[in-house]
């Protein structure tokens, strides 16, 4: 990787363009350089993810220095100014002369010379007078600092208020600003956790227990996760606790049949798939081949043999499979409004008209699920989002129009989760108020 920062310039246009997703266009660069140094590698993604994360405030702070308002200049000139912005306010490793001389380097060699004078004139300033910078104020209007402070869309903070008080409101939109481990799955057929954990720290990785889920890892101070013996030989995979938790709430038993309707990267079939030991059939679907190869590269990596992927569009019926699964897990496309830490760019993407027309989306995909299920047997319906509209009422909307009964998960649930709602069948796990993702599961049964 020669140059960190001009990579990090090309991810950020092509998000800014919506020609990709931030995670895939991180995860393709990482891989490409996979053998450059740790450092190198390190800067690119924090540049990326940092100025992504904190682009509402970036703007806002640009705004008040530039007379072009970011939004009116050039795509390569706001990649530039964001990015320079993010150093000089966030990366105190970084001198503020080299944030600023590196941007006017690249704006000149990708033919810019013409604004480069302005792209320098803008950082300098900031770099002078960043202590000057004047937020809005909490007492006038709370929605627009808390906005500007923890780089929200407005319209989502006054979402989330409908719902949930302002305490509860800034502790989750606070979670999405902070460092997150990586959470790692760890397979009992493959030795379970302990083993997982001996491999790591002997190759200098921290290993620290999981809050929700008895083979769950959080991981630091490593690379690249294919160095990793123990994730490259499929003991162990990627997968936060809520994803473990709705799986292991299918409470699946020896030799049955479960169905994953939107399964890539395939997370929640590996864990029923292990807990089958071997044993029983686990048909992971989605929509096109790019999303089937993710799970089949975990398939191949691990090494089930009970598990198989196929590319099938969920809201179409499969007659062949009506009444066949023991367990169908319906973890549906969402707003994702819950990983919205993990996934910087959900934010600036979706929309409430959008939301509206992914519950009938999800309601399609639901209307064929609830046919797979054999009479007793369970359907598990999850979101990676924290929108009513999305979940309970989902949920609800299955109860009313199918032969379906609510599950009480009280029991299920990990000792130190307490949630009300779990005796009427399904739980929201909000992100800073519990210890992983916002993720909805609901659990009922076919009468």
């Amino acid at each position: 990787m020669q140059n960190p920062r001009e990579c990090a310039l090309d991810v950020l246009i092509k998000v800014d363009k919506k020609e990709e997703l931030s995670h895939i266009a991180i995860s393709n660069v990482l891989e490409k350089y996979q053998f450059s140094e740790k450092r190198d590698r390190a800067f690119f993604t924090r540049l990326v993810e940092g100025t992504l994360e904190r682009q509402i405030t970036i703007d806002y702070v640009a705004d008040q220095f530039s007379k072009t308002k970011i939004r009116k200049c050039k795509p390569l000139i706001r990649a530039l100014l964001r990015m320079g912005i993010y150093q000089i306010l966030y990366m105190d490793q970084v001198p503020d002369s080299a944030a600023c001389n590196e941007a006017v380097k690249l704006a000149k060699k990708r033919g810019f010379s013409r604004l480069s004078g302005f792209v320098n004139g803008v950082l300098r300033n900031i770099s002078r007078k960043k202590d000057e910078i004047q937020y809005p104020s909490r007492e006038k209007n709370l929605e627009t600092y808390l906005s500007v402070v923890y780089s929200i869309p407005e319209w989502i903070i006054k979402f989330f208020q409908k719902t949930y008080d302002n305490e509860t409101v800034e502790k989750i939109i606070a979670s999405y600003l902070e460092e997150r481990k990586t959470t790692l799955c760890c397979l009992i057929s493959k030795g379970g956790k302990e083993a997982v954990r001996k491999e790591l720290e002997a190759e200098g990785v921290t290993v620290e227990d999981g809050s929700l889920i008895e083979n769950a890892v959080q991981i630091s101070d490593y690379d690249f996760l294919y160095r990793l013996k123990a994730f490259r030989e499929g003991s162990c995979y990627v997968q936060d606790e809520s994803s473990m938790l709705c799986a292991k709430l299918a409470s699946v038993q020896k030799e049955q049949f479960v169905m994953d309707l939107c399964s890539a990267p395939g997370g929640k079939s590996l864990y029923v798939a292990d807990q089958l030991k071997g044993s029983g059939r686990v048909l992971s679907r989605d929509l096109t081949e790019y999303k089937t190869d993710l799970i089949e590269d975990n398939i191949d990596r691990v090494g089930f043999t009970n598990m198989e992927s196929e590319v099938f569009d969920a809201r179409v019926l499969d007659e062949e499979h009506i009444e066949a699964a023991d367990i169908v897990i319906a973890d549906v496309p969402c707003s994702g409004l819950g990983i919205m830490g993990k996934k910087n760019d959900i934010k600036y993407h979706i929309s409430e008209e959008g939301m509206k027309d992914l519950v009938k989306l999800q309601r399609e995909i639901l209307a064929n699920a609830v046919q797979y299920v054999k009479h007793g047997g369970t359907l598990i319906y999850s979101t990676c989002t924290i929108n009513p509209a999305e979940n309970e009422e989902n949920f609800r909307w299955i109860l009313d129009h199918f032969d379906f009964e609510a599950v009480d998960i009280t029991k299920e649930l990990p000792k130190d989760l307490k949630i009300e709602t779990a005796q009427e069948g399904f739980i929201q796990l909000l992100p800073g108020i519990h210890p992983c993702d916002g993720f909805f599961i609901g659990k009922l049964r076919r009468k």
